[in-house]
């Protein structure tokens, strides 16, 4: 395992592949994750070319989980699930996922700016219960715009909202600090993922009635800098 390695399962996806972009940017070994290794081969050889010289490997989601202490879930929420069971046994302690899911209505049939309940509170805390005993989970990256991240030539311009432990949460906001324009925001312990969760749908129902393509995003006025 690379300490300084990031694993993303689902990076195949618009959102995961834009983190993937960014955090190669950034230098950082990038491990991207796909239930099918052809699809994960052919992100690494998309992010090997938009930036050149990048340390990026596409493996299935088993084997990127074991490359890097911190391992991002960037799938629909309908997927979290099955995806962590499949995974599970390759999870380590001390390790930390990050959940970036959001339960969207759209996962039933129904409309992207509403959400719907899970048992548990959120997805993150979903992905909380289904995990490893010692391994840790964090929310983070949820109103990430998919179409800015991807932009590699301008910054992203946005706030996230990091929650979970004291310990992995401030790891994970250090990630934030690798993409310009991204402020990572203490979101407190994990069950504030509830509310992150629910402005993405809010963020959809904008980005659909102001007609903003590239997707918009929030800013906290009046923090500390």
């Amino acid at each position: 395992m690379d300490a300084n390695a990031i694993a993303i399962l689902g990076g195949t996806g618009d959102q995961g592949l834009g983190l993937a972009l960014r955090f190669a940017r950034a230098g950082r070994p990038v491990v991207i994750g796909s239930r099918k290794l052809e699809r994960a081969q052919a992100a690494a050889d998309e992010v090997r070319a938009a930036v050149p010289g990048a340390d990026v490997a596409g493996l299935d989601n088993a084997d990127a989980v074991r490359r890097a202490p911190i391992v991002i879930l960037s799938v629909p929420f309908e997927h979290t699930a099955a995806t962590l069971k499949a995974v599970r046994g390759s999870l380590a302690p001390e390790q930390i996922v990050v959940s970036m899911g959001v339960p969207l209505a759209s996962s039933i049939g129904d409309a992207a700016a509403r959400t719907v309940g899970v048992w548990q509170g959120s997805c993150a805390e979903l992905v909380a219960s289904l995990v490893p005993d010692g391994v840790q989970v964090v929310s983070a990256f949820q109103n990430v715009s998919a179409h800015r991240l991807r932009a590699l030539d301008h910054e992203v311009e946005c706030d996230v909202l990091v929650s979970g432990a004291p310990a992995p949460r401030k790891a994970v906001m250090a990630l934030c600090a690798l993409v310009p324009g991204l402020r990572p925001v203490d979101g407190g312990p994990l069950a504030n993922a509830r509310i992150a969760e629910s402005i993405t749908a809010l963020l959809i129902g904008l980005n659909a009635r102001y007609k903003v393509a590239e997707g918009i995003g929030i800013r906290f006025t009046g923090l500390p800098s």
